[in-house]
């Protein structure tokens, strides 16, 4: 029953991806059938992503009063009849006003899954979850692509992608009572894996003290904000950098960026099972080295080819360090200030997604999409850089606690 409902969640997780890959891809073609500015894309984004962050904001209570189980099927109903509501738009207008229902359901899924599996799974489940994120995430493209190269019609494929979503909420619907069985019956305790004996450990200190006084807080909130700013500006600015200035066709660029979320899908679904021999903290510093390479290859002056081996490369590299951030919350700050502590990163992040898109597209609205792979370089070293001085950070706590320790003993 268990494994059921697992399975279930992991559907969940492939609908919430689905969409989110969609306005960038479809945007070349949006734009030029709605007669609006390239910015547009920007603030549609924005729209969607601040209905993300209010509704994950208030997760926590509404969880708690109806259940992840009623939320999640609410919600998704909510992203489905949004994303038909894309399909029948007749104007701009029409693509804000249904953004708000889309961006509210797809916050209070992701915060209720993602609690969910963190209480009543193993770590691991984790990646994999998130893997299951990618697979929608990289369908979605996929599917587009196949409409615009088609019939170059985007609404088609929004149709759908709302078609896809419905299914699931006709599933979900006949499985809420697993959910309350699942939550009534589960004895597994947060964080099962055996923990790395040369890993970072909070500062006992942060007990006594209030969540964002902990040392190191703020500069986990900061690699949030610019890992999420990376991922959702790639999915957003991707196609139109591609068509643009590689004068790639919108079709091809489509499915270009779909491969880039595949390599989120595929780098999460390994990194499943490397959490088992690597830690957290490892697996962090290498996907990011690796984005960083990726983006550098966007950057630099080489044929059309070379930005698809970098796209992929980000994708690889932004993989783990998502999950891994996550999970690695209670080991960096103690479990006790935990829970809000991934309330206020999960802030952050949805905070990444909704204003580094919108700026990077005022910005090249002024100049050129061509600013893309500058800014996405320059958001990759900005979250190496706090993730690095956090890491620095701790273990310094930690000589520390270890040397009074040794004082102590003698």
């Amino acid at each position: 029953m268990a494994t059921f409902l697992l399975v279930i969640i992991y559907l969940a997780f492939i609908s919430l991806g689905l969409p989110d890959s969609l306005l960038g891809v479809a945007w070349p073609v949006m734009q030029s059938d709605f007669g609006v500015p390239l910015e547009t894309a920007g603030l549609l984004f924005m729209t969607i992503a601040g209905g993300t962050i209010i509704s994950s904001l208030a997760s926590g209570k509404v969880l708690k009063r109806f259940g992840t189980g009623n939320v999640t099927f609410v919600s998704s109903l909510m992203t489905a009849g949004a994303l038909l509501g894309f399909y029948f738009a007749p104007s701009v207008i029409w693509l804000f006003i249904c953004a708000i229902p889309l961006g509210l359901g797809a916050g209070a899924v992701d915060a209720g899954l993602n609690d969910y599996v963190a209480t009543h799974y193993k770590a691991h489940h984790m990646s994999w979850l998130h893997c299951f994120w990618g697979v929608g995430a990289t369908i979605g493209p996929i599917i587009m692509a196949q409409f615009i190269s088609g019939q170059n019609s985007w609404s088609n494929g929004y149709l759908i992608i709302s078609g896809i979503q419905f299914a699931l909420v006709v599933i979900l619907f006949f499985t809420l009572p697993l959910w309350n069985r699942r939550a009534k019956n589960s004895n597994i305790a947060i964080n099962e894996e055996p923990e790395d004996p040369k890993g970072i450990v909070y500062n006992e200190d942060a007990e006594n003290v209030k969540p964002l006084q902990i040392k190191g807080v703020k500069l986990a909130m900061i690699s949030f904000l610019f890992y999420c700013g990376v991922e959702a500006t790639m999915g957003l600015w991707g196609s139109s950098f591609l068509v643009n200035v590689k004068e790639l066709p919108a079709s091809l660029a489509a499915k270009w960026v779909s491969l880039y979320y595949s390599g989120i899908t595929i780098g999460r679904f390994i990194t499943g099972f490397i959490t088992f021999k690597i830690s957290n903290r490892t697996l962090i510093r290498m996907g990011q080295i690796i984005a960083f390479a990726g983006a550098t290859l966007l950057f630099l002056p080489f044929p059309p080819i070379f930005s698809l081996v970098g796209f992929i490369m980000v994708g690889l590299g932004l993989a783990p360090i998502f999950p891994c951030m996550l999970h690695e919350t209670p080991k960096r700050f103690g479990k006790k200030h935990s829970q809000t502590i991934m309330g206020y990163q999960m802030a952050f992040a949805y905070t990444g997604s909704t204003f580094m898109p919108p700026l990077l597209g005022f910005i090249a609205s002024q100049s050129t999409i061509g600013i893309f792979p500058f800014c996405i370089v320059v958001f990759v070293a900005a979250m190496l850089l706090s993730s690095e001085t956090l890491n620095n950070l701790l273990k310094k706590q930690q000589l520390l606690k270890r040397k009074n320790t040794s004082s102590t003993a003698f």
